[in-house]
């Protein structure tokens, strides 16, 4: 075997491979000799079929495999040797378009390597850390949201109008052609307008009703309703208003920190400061890894492969075109074409991929069994009572576990950088730190 190269330039490479016939046939030959001791045919005894009679009836098969592993062991080799690492699949092309049985093998192998990364003295890095402590400001003001969510309705005042996010108790009968249908009546039925639970246009009729009044609901089933018999038709709906309430605040007492798990509400409180300190903690995470991007883009440049940056420049203009159109699900639309945005974010997204990768195996970075188990976990609990469908999905799924694993590898590698940089506290109330993830949001 002989491999010449002929493309040497940045980090393109080009490498002709030449395997002699005389090669080829004894790779065939010695497959054949592993395979002749279990083979059957009829006339023979099993594994005495003759080399001959193999060669001819298997011989074509083998070929085809001999020639695969050949030319896999020679890329394998080549990479061994020489230390690259290959950007993207190598593209390989066979060059004899006339080949025959008998002939050499000429293929013609090329791809990008990718780069020497620079050492990064990781210690010179200086970084700030934003603190924050939730303040018995803080905890009031996410009680009182939580109180908004536990909230309960009591009577207006007799003779008050309905207004939206009103709950009004009525009864209801529904008809289509003045003949009442299926599932479309109910007694005391409790409905807050503006929860848009009802077909549209129903609820905005019903703000302005008082109690003890009658009122005819006037609606078009929307074309897509899941009733067919119902689709696009119109219906009027009776309906007696029997009582308005309007939405009331939970006390702050006891009683509700016992619906939310909590004993009392000094623990609610209590659970409440743990719940912020952990989100202000992972926010200003957020912006201090920003930070550190931004700190390893400025002191780090090596040639990127332009494969990579061309294949995630498309991406991103993809997800970006997905984002202004979210109405098209699938991938039957125009071409996206990129710009030179995209190439630059994709550039910097390339570039320090490629050297976090290279910190973490340096640093021997390591994603274990129950991290992905955790991650496979979390994830799952996304597609409630199909869990176990997900669970296994993935683990039968090697491209969608290297998915989850790279952004808990990039984390595990930021917190090994976090270790050595130089990093000061700087601490700031929750509105800064606030302004500093919206900043994140908007570049």
């Amino acid at each position: 075997m002989q491999i010449t190269e002929t493309l040497n330039e940045g980090l393109k490479r080009g490498y002709s491979i030449k395997v002699s016939a005389e090669e080829l046939d004894s790779k065939v030959n010695e497959k054949l000799v592993e395979a002749q001791p279990e083979v059957e045919m009829k006339g023979f005894r099993k594994g005495k079929v003759p080399m001959a009679l193999l060669k001819k009836q298997f011989g074509p098969r083998i070929l085809g495999e001999a020639m695969q592993e050949t030319i896999d062991g020679a890329m394998a080799k080549h990479f061994e040797d020489s230390g690259e690492r290959p950007a993207m699949q190598p593209d390989m092309k066979m060059t004899d378009d006339d080949w025959k049985e008998g002939d050499d093998i000429n293929v013609d192998m090329s791809y990008e390597a990718l780069p020497d990364i620079p050492e990064v003295d990781l210690k010179s890095i200086k970084l700030e850390k934003l603190v924050v402590k939730a303040d018995d400001e803080a905890v009031e003001e996410a009680l009182a949201n939580l109180a908004e969510t536990a909230q309960d309705f009591e009577p207006r005042k007799k003779g008050s109008k309905a207004k939206d996010g009103d709950q009004v108790t009525f009864d209801f009968l529904g008809k289509v052609d003045d003949v009442a249908f299926e599932g479309g009546s109910a007694e005391d039925y409790p409905l807050v307008l503006g929860s848009n639970s009802f077909i549209p246009g129903f609820e905005d009729q019903l703000v302005g009703v008082k109690a003890g009044e009658e009122k005819a609901v006037t609606v078009t089933f929307p074309e897509d309703y899941q009733a067919e018999n119902l689709a696009g038709k119109d219906a009027v709906f009776d309906c007696n208003v029997k009582e308005v309430k309007q939405p009331v605040a939970a006390k702050l007492d006891d009683e509700l920190a016992k619906k939310f798990g909590a004993d009392d509400l000094a623990a609610l409180k209590g659970q409440i400061g743990e719940r912020l300190d952990a989100e202000y903690v992972g926010a200003a995470r957020a912006v201090m890894k920003r930070g550190l991007l931004d700190a390893l883009d400025d002191v780090v440049t090596f040639d990127l492969p332009p494969s990579l940056v061309e294949a995630e420049a498309g991406q991103i203009a993809h997800s970006l075109w997905h984002d202004e159109n979210p109405d098209v699900q699938g991938h039957d639309h125009p071409e996206i074409e990129t710009t030179d945005e995209h190439t630059k974010l994709a550039t910097r997204r390339v570039r320090l991929g490629l050297l976090l990768a290279e910190l973490g195996q340096k640093a021997e970075v390591e994603v274990t069994d129950a991290e992905m188990t955790q991650a496979m976990m979390n994830q799952a609990r996304q597609y409630p009572g199909q869990e176990k469908q997900f669970f296994e999905f993935v683990q039968q799924n090697q491209q969608m576990q290297q998915q989850m694993r790279a952004p808990l590898f990039e984390d595990k590698v930021v917190d090994y950088v976090f270790e050595l940089a130089e990093i000061t506290d700087k601490e700031i109330n929750k509105d800064d730190l606030q302004k500093a993830v919206e900043a994140l949001e908007e570049d």
